[in-house]
């Protein structure tokens, strides 16, 4: 079986676990909690970090702490996972759906002007399976309308918009720790920014709402959205190594490359001139009415996948009978191929071969 993923554990997680676990802090307060929160966001080029118990409650975070809520609207792309926009949800906002960019498959910066209203509170921008969104028109949109970006960097620890790591570019950025990310804490997720008066609305919030210096005094509606120090000290672990991991992440996508670029009836995703990508995930396009076929093959052989998200406006508690036709049609043709950062060259052949001849005696 050649998993869609698999995290990469070494010993120095054990080890930073360990050294948690005999320090008995192993809840929501420890010195690997600081540390992470501070390396990390000083590896993404933030000044500050909000340590999360996952991706999801991160962005909640983000949207609360720049007090969103009933009555605004949050412009997201449609094509991204569910959590993005559930988080808009949470808040009580209304998520506003942009179509995709048909080249890098992040939400198109033409559809994001043409969305803003005098509700809109916010741009979420989504760095989908590992490549930048063209921030740059992005940014000089939200600069002249006054709106605050928030980024959902969950897939793209380390990709870069003109040098610039995403997460940190917009106002306020969030990441996942999830198994299946770059950097995995098993669940875990922070948020980023520059503003110290956004972090500490995040970390107040994060807490219960707890004052900071009368016990037990609750001054605010907060949620428990704390990471354990034991989570952190395996993120603290996957952090000294994850250029390594990034670098094999590229070699990946490099081979996929070579075993299926040019191939008839196979699209992979561009990267830009302007974007350093890390491929969380290796995606390809084949016709719609053989994609199902193609996974199902792959799975026979021993090889898992998984299809691209379903567009958000598609699913029941979003539609409104909306179309969004460059989202649905990589929707409906997309598949994440294995990507984890110890797949071998041998194993992509494998992968790029059978996916080659399927699709060639499809076209037959």
């Amino acid at each position: 079986m050649i998993p869609v993923y698999r995290p990469s554990i070494g010993p120095r997680e054990k080890q930073y676990v360990a050294e948690a676990m005999d320090s008995t802090w192993i809840s929501s307060r420890g010195a690997f909690l600081d540390r992470f929160e501070r390396e990390f966001a000083a590896w993404v080029g933030a000044a500050e970090g909000v340590a999360a118990a996952n991706g999801t409650v991160a962005l909640h975070l983000a949207f609360a702490a720049l007090g969103i809520g009933p009555g605004d609207e949050v412009i997201v792309p449609t094509l991204t996972y569910v959590a993005s926009v559930n988080a808009i949800a949470y808040t009580g906002a209304t998520p506003v759906f942009v179509d995709s960019d048909r080249h890098h498959w992040n939400l198109d910066p033409a559809a994001v002007e043409r969305a803003i209203t005098p509700r809109t509170r916010a741009i979420e921008v989504v760095h989908l399976y590992g490549h930048p969104a063209e921030m740059g028109p992005i940014l000089e949109i939200a600069q002249r309308h006054g709106i605050p970006i928030v980024e959902d960097a969950a897939e793209a620890h380390g990709a870069a918009y003109l040098g610039r790591k995403v997460g940190a570019i917009g106002t306020i950025g969030t990441f996942s720790f999830f198994g299946n990310k770059i950097i995995t804490t098993g669940e875990g997720g922070m948020v980023v920014t520059d503003d110290p008066a956004l972090a500490d609305r995040a970390r107040h919030l994060r807490g219960q709402g707890v004052s900071p210096t009368r016990t037990y005094w609750h001054d605010v509606l907060g949620f428990n959205y704390r990471m354990t120090n034991i989570a952190a000290a395996i993120g603290c672990a996957q952090l000294e190594r994850v250029d390594e991991t990034i670098a094999a992440k590229r070699r990946l996508a490099a081979w996929y490359r070579e075993e299926l670029d040019g191939v008839p009836g196979v699209g992979l995703q561009d990267e830009a001139p302007w974007a350093s990508a890390v491929s969380w995930m290796n995606c390809i396009l084949v016709p719609a009415a053989i994609r199902d076929d193609l996974m199902a093959h792959l799975a026979d052989a021993g090889v898992e996948t998984r299809p691209f998200f379903y567009p958000a406006h598609t699913l029941p508690m979003y539609a409104s009978g909306a179309r969004f036709p460059t989202a649905e049609g990589l929707a409906a043709s997309g598949i994440n191929l294995p990507s984890h950062p110890t797949l071998t060259r041998e194993e992509v052949a494998e992968v790029g071969g059978l996916v080659r001849r399927f699709v060639q005696s499809r076209a037959g």
